[in-house]
């Protein structure tokens, strides 16, 4: 069976620094808010280019964190809108409704799964704070009409980069595209951990300095706290594992790019709708390689009767889960079109080429 995404052959190539980062820590006899984190804090924050990385517990806490802190410094309150994509995965509203705030879904562009650009300024009240932009599938999403939108009414754009480390929109990297961006590294995304982890950057002191407070228990100085804060800290251990793999994401993301372009050659399916190669290669780092089909089941298990393991992203919208059931007589027809057909199929920087062939074979003999 070829894997969706062979973890434990990912960390395996990078065995030995990751074991004597861990051992090192070990040794330390220090497991939080240590030299650990403040290196990968660092390294993350030159990487993305951005003046500040904070280290969290996971990214949904990234996202969470953000939207409190604005709300610490005055500049949203409960009952703000928030405009965020209506094909996200569910942690982008999560974090918009945990902060009680409301979130306004706009439909994706069927090209390329991102938010459409061109439908957010109907979308704007006299309530909206801010845009939460999610670089979904890897795929960055930003334009410099966003960004004058933005500016002129005064909103905030929030990065959600949980699956897009590394990728670039004219140059700049995602996570340094808006005003504050937050990152998952669960263990499948491009750079992920060996848990729960993530972090927040940012180029604004006054916020970098309040969402370190709101993680630490509304605390910048022990048992003086000036928020009603979360727990929510990135550990020793992961920080360390993250700072070795931190060093080969680009290679990695690269060896992603290599699959999708043969992907992209070589599926010749009438009935698979493949995705879109943007023109700067560097836009999409591949997080996911999605598909779509209207024959969605019979294909998933006729690739498992073949060899290739795939997995749904994600088969239910936000606004028709039941956690969320005052939104489900909402009606977003391509969102819920895009869940229905999407297809994930392998892609990860361990895959050999012959793996590639076989699930392009494969896909192609699809009737």
């Amino acid at each position: 069976m070829i894997k969706f995404l062979d973890l434990q052959k990912i960390n395996l190539a990078y065995q030995q620094e990751i074991e004597d980062r861990i051992l090192q820590t070990f040794r330390s006899g220090w497991y939080l808010l240590g030299n650990e984190v403040k290196t990968f804090e660092e390294n993350l924050a030159n990487y993305i280019g951005a003046n500040h990385a904070i280290g969290v517990a996971n990214g949904l806490d990234a996202l969470r964190l953000i939207l409190r802190a604005y709300i610490e410094l005055g500049i949203m309150q409960k009952g703000d809108e928030v405009i965020v994509p209506a094909n996200t995965y569910i942690a982008s509203i999560l974090a918009i409704s945990d902060n009680g705030l409301v979130p306004v879904f706009v439909e994706p562009d069927c090209e390329n799964y991102n938010i459409d650009i061109s439908k957010i300024e109907e979308k704007i009240t006299s309530k909206t704070k801010a845009i939460m932009i999610v670089h979904l599938y890897g795929r960055a999403v930003f334009s410099k009409e966003l960004k004058t939108l933005a500016e002129k009414r005064q909103l905030k754009i929030i990065e959600d980069n949980a699956q897009a480390i590394g990728a670039e929109w004219e140059g700049v990297k995602t996570g340094n595209l808006g005003d504050a961006s937050g990152f998952s590294f669960y263990p499948g995304k491009n750079l992920g951990a060996l848990g729960d982890a993530g972090a927040v950057t940012t180029n604004n002191d006054d916020l970098a300095r309040t969402i370190r407070a709101l993680a630490n228990y509304g605390s910048n100085q022990k048992y003086i706290n000036i928020y009603q804060g979360l727990n929510s800290r990135l550990d020793e251990i992961q920080a360390a594992v993250l700072d070795v793999k931190l060093k080969y994401i680009d290679a990695e993301n690269t060896r992603r790019r290599e699959i999708a372009e043969s992907y992209l050659a070589n599926i010749n399916n009438p009935k698979i709708v493949l995705p879109q190669m943007p023109s700067d290669g560097k836009e999409h780092v591949w997080h996911l390689f999605v598909i779509r089909t209207q024959d969605r089941e019979n294909l998933q298990n006729y690739l498992s009767e073949n060899g290739v393991q795939t997995l749904i992203h994600y088969p239910i919208p936000p606004h028709k889960q039941e956690a969320y059931k005052d939104l489900n007589n909402l009606s977003f027809p391509l969102t819920e079109k895009i869940h229905d057909e999407v297809l994930s199929l392998p892609i990860g920087p361990v895959m050999s080429e012959d793996d590639v062939k076989t699930v392009i074979a494969a896909l192609n003999k699809f009737s």
